[in-house]
This record gives structure tokens, C-alpha cells and sequence, in this order.
């Protein structure tokens, strides 16, 4: 029995030497003291070593397929080591596919190994703690950072630069790592799992644009985008509420794209029926428009994207939003 780690790129593998060069996962596990008392041996695998800003949903689901094998190879576990950037996106892309029991937690570092109080190892070591962890097993996607467990649903990167920069905010860590064991406190529910086996050209043709709703915004902005996108995501205000103005041109996308609505505000459900203006929730919805739930915009593309690759029609679109959202 193993722990299977795959290091990507990010900065936690940032070597301070030659520009561009990376760690080897071997080497960022070297740095991690405590690792050889977990008991449990790990298998380190390096893999697509670049920022997490240039990964893609191929490459991701690349990952995840590689430590399916591992799984069913033997392994207890998985790691993931990345840059965060993207860590929140990339892990919920991980959980709608993670069909196995075994956890797989994704982990990174807001310091370079070079820097003081670099928080690499201790991520590391916590995300090994929780993939061999029997109380992690059927949670699905989990990030481990700052000792704390989050489920891949709910956690969000809200810092640019702090070492406590992931949290969940509709629902607080999930776990923490205690003196070296797991404890989880609210075991986040499974949702059904969706095909991961999707190629690649499928993938690239289910482009799914997000268009952010900004104080005195321009709908314009929206024209023409059914011709060159298969789904919007709108990060609406509060609530999800846009402009007067863009309810009958989110109408008119709806007819022949799926357009979800979801909140810009980083917590706190999209309502459905509180509101009844035009640009309102209740209004945007008898025009067509899918309820985002407690999705934020990031994570409401990655699942519109997955199902449009999949082959979703907009009934199972709606379905599987009620369900994730």
C-alpha cells in the first residue's frame, strides 16, 4: 500500500535556481521532515510542469485518470501538488470525475521553498496525513493547506498572497489535521459522479464563456457570443441580479445556449424566487436562465463545461446544477 503523488508545477516547486526551472516532486518531498513516519510509503510522479494559470481541463483530467490506475493499483491515496492559482477550479474538475473512495487532495504553497516561513512541506505533509487517512475515504476531492481540510465544493483562494489564503466560505473547513491525525468534522456529501473519459477535441469545443456584471455595464458586450460559445456562466450581483437592460439579451442567449446565474459576491446562494424586477432572479429564470445554486461563477464553468463536453442536453444541465449547486 502506497500514497501516489503527482507534483505539477506551481510554487511549491519553484527551484530559486536557473529561470524556469522546477523541483521534481522528488525533491519537494526530500523537504518535507516527518513524511517517514507516516507509515505509509509514497510513490512520487511528476507531471505537467507548468503555473497552474496554463493548465487545462485535458491536463487535469490527465491527472485524475493516472491516479484512477494508481488506485487501482493498490494506493491508499493521492496527492496533487500544484500552483494555486487555479487549485479551487482544479480540484472541483476532480471531484465531479473522482469515482473512488480513496481521497485525492490537492495541495500547494503561497511561499517559494527559498523564502522564510515557506509553507510547502507542511502542506505536503498534512495532504500525505489526509490521503492515508481512513476518515477521508468517500469525501470525494479534498484541499489540505494550513492544516486545515476543505471540500473541493466550497473552497476558494481568497488571498493573493497569505499562507491562510483558502477557505470555504458557505462552509468552513471540512477537517483539520490535529497533532498528526485527521479529524474530520462535517463530511461533505457525495454527488453523482460524471464521465471523465471525454476527448480532447469534445472538450475544446465545449467553450464556456463568464461574463462578470460590473456597475452601469454594457450589454453589448454580449453579441454574437452564441456563435462562438456553447454556454455562459453570468456572475451576477447579490443575489443574482443584473441590469435591466441585460435580461432581454440573457433571454435571447438562453434561447440557444445554456446560461447559468450565479453571484459575484464569493458566498451565499443565487435566490429564485425573492425578487421579481426585471434583471431579478425570479425574472431571469422565466427567461430561460439555470439557478447556479451556491456555485460560484469559476466552479459553475467548470461543471457547464464538463456536462456541454458530455453531451448534456439543457434538462440534464438543469438537473445536474439543482443537484451540484
Amino acid at each position: 500500500m502506497s500514497i501516489a503523488l503527482f507534483a505539477l508545477g506551481g510554487t511549491i516547486s519553484v527551484s530559486g535556481r536557473a529561470t524556469g526551472e522546477r523541483l521534481t516532486g522528488a525533491e519537494i518531498t526530500a523537504a518535507v521532515p516527518g513524511l517517514d513516519e507516516l507509515g505509509v510509503p509514497l510513490d512520487v510522479r511528476d507531471v505537467h510542469a507548468v503555473p497552474s494559470g496554463s493548465l487545462t481541463f485535458t491536463q487535469v483530467l490527465d491527472v485524475v485518470e493516472a491516479a484512477s490506475r494508481a488506485v487501482a493499483e493498490g494506493s491508499a491515496g493521492v496527492v496533487v501538488t500544484q500552483g494555486t492559482d487555479t487549485l479551487e477550479e482544479t480540484a472541483f474538475l476532480a471531484d465531479l470525475v473522482w469515482p473512488h473512495d480513496a481521497p485525492f487532495v490537492l495541495t500547494g504553497a503561497m511561499r517559494q521553498p527559498g523564502m522564510a516561513g515557506a509553507d510547502g512541506p507542511a502542506n505536503v505533509l498534512a495532504a500525505a496525513r489526509v490521503a492515508a487517512s481512513p476518515a477521508a475515504r468517500g469525501l470525494g476531492a479534498l484541499v489540505a493547506f494550513n492544516d486545515e481540510v476543505h471540500a473541493a465544493r466550497w473552497v476558494r483562494k481568497s488571498h493573493s498572497t497569505s499562507t491562510a489564503a483558502f477557505v470555504s466560505p458557505n462552509a468552513g473547513p471540512v477537517g483539520r489535521v490535529v497533532e498528526g491525525g485527521v479529524r474530520v468534522l462535517a463530511p461533505p456529501p457525495r454527488r453523482a459522479v460524471l464521465p471523465a473519459g471525454i476527448g480532447r477535441a469534445r472538450l475544446d469545443a465545449a467553450r464556456v464563456a463568464l461574463h462578470c456584471v460590473t456597475f452601469d455595464d454594457d450589454p453589448g458586450r454580449l453579441e454574437g457570443l452564441a456563435a462562438t460559445y456553447r454556454g455562459l456562466v453570468v456572475a451576477g450581483f447579490g443575489a443574482g441580479h443584473v441590469p435591466a437592460s441585460f435580461a432581454p439579451v440573457l433571454g435571447a442567449l438562453a434561447d440557444r445556449i445554456p446560461v447559468v446565474l450565479t453571484s459575484r459576491t464569493g458566498s451565499g446562494p443565487v435566490l429564485r424566487r425573492t425578487y421579481s424586477a426585471p434583471g431579478s432572479e425570479t425574472d431571469l429564470q422565466q427567461r430561460g436562465l439555470i439557478n447556479g445554486g451556491l456555485l460560484d461563477p469559476y466552479k459553475a464553468r467548470v461543471l457547464l463545461r464538463l456536462l456541454l463536453a458530455a453531451g448534456a442536453e439543457h434538462d440534464d444541465i438543469t438537473a445536474a446544477f439543482a443537484e451540484h449547486g
